[in-house]
């Protein structure tokens, strides 16, 4: 399993909620900051994480993103 932190820029102030409705987000949750909004990701392979930013990235508002892949 292969685990990675989305950070979501969007004026949208329920970004948070739509990202909870993607496959392979197992949390979801608005901050402060240069970012509105994170999401905790698990995929089964390291290639699966563009697949999950690419979907997050097609949202209405999402202005930009950043992935952060767990290292073991």
């Amino acid at each position: 399993m292969v685990r990675a932190i989305i950070l979501v820029k969007s004026p949208k102030k329920l970004i948070a909620v739509k990202l909870r409705k993607l496959p392979n987000i197992s949390n979801s949750f608005p901050t402060s900051g240069q970012f509105d909004a994170v999401a905790v990701i698990e995929v089964n392979q390291l290639s699966q994480i563009k697949e999950v930013t690419n979907q997050i990235q097609k949202i209405s508002g999402v202005e930009r993103t950043e992935t952060m892949v767990e290292v073991e």
